[in-house]
């Protein structure tokens, strides 16, 4: 386990490092908790970015856009309100079906708001629930033979920003009961009726993730190959042709 913090276009690049590193033999199973600093807004791999981000918004506000290489939709990752984690495996260490896959991974994150004294739930595809609106998203990536699931724990996202930089998909607001994004996402903290702190969320998310993947979790550092590469992926998330990839 790795606990970290860092800009999005760092963030990023490491997770794509221990995919490739592990798809190749030379990084072990590795669990990571990290913030995004400052707070960034993260698209999926497969989504416009005109259609996902009010750019005008972000740009005002000085919040940095990246691409992930994962799927998923488009997140605002507070740096006060939001721990992001990632793990990444072996495909042979998770359930064969996709959708039990997220049900496994995200486990951590759903543990961590039922010992913050929460009803959460995992709704599929990949979502974390409690009280009937997400908490969580959850995105995967394969490459051979390997996998990486992140995905956020929104304990104190600021509500109102995220409304302002992230433009909701159409399909999700075409249903009755949701017509903003407030009527589908909440926080933590929101749903427990108190704040919860940066320290409170990272310790249910350790103790959350120990329980459901019922695993001794120590805490690690990075090799230099992992460092190395890293630094070398960050300048492919830095770059604008990635991130306007799907304009």
């Amino acid at each position: 386990m790795i606990i970290d913090e860092g800009d999005g276009f760092y963030n990023m690049a490491m997770d794509e490092t221990l995919l490739y590193l592990k798809a190749l033999g030379k990084s072990p199973s590795t669990l990571r908790l990290y913030v995004f600093t400052p707070s960034t807004i993260s698209i999926g791999y497969f989504q416009s970015l005109t259609d996902s981000v009010n750019i005008e918004q972000a740009e005002h506000f000085k919040i940095p856009i990246v691409r992930r290489i994962s799927g998923g939709g488009s997140v605002y990752h507070d740096s006060e309100g939001e721990i992001t984690y990632s793990i990444i495996t072996s495909l042979d260490e998770i359930p064969a079906d996709y959708v039990d896959s997220f049900r496994y991974l995200s486990g951590g994150v759903i543990e961590a708001a039922r010992l913050l004294g929460l009803p959460a739930e995992f709704k599929p595809l990949n979502d974390g629930i409690v009280n009937g609106k997400k908490f969580s998203g959850n995105a995967q990536a394969r490459k051979l033979g390997a996998v990486l699931q992140h995905g956020t724990f929104m304990y104190a996202t600021d509500l109102k920003m995220l409304s302002s930089v992230l433009k909701a998909p159409r399909e999700k607001m075409t249903g009755k009961s949701a017509k903003t994004i407030y009527d589908r996402v909440t926080t933590l903290s929101i749903a427990l009726g108190r704040k919860i702190t940066k320290s409170e969320a990272l310790k249910a998310l350790v103790d959350g993730f120990r329980k459901a993947l019922n695993v001794e979790l120590k805490r690690g550092t990075y090799t230099k190959e992992e460092l190395s590469l890293a630094s070398s992926l960050k300048w492919k998330y830095i770059s604008s042709e990635w991130r306007r990839l799907r304009p």
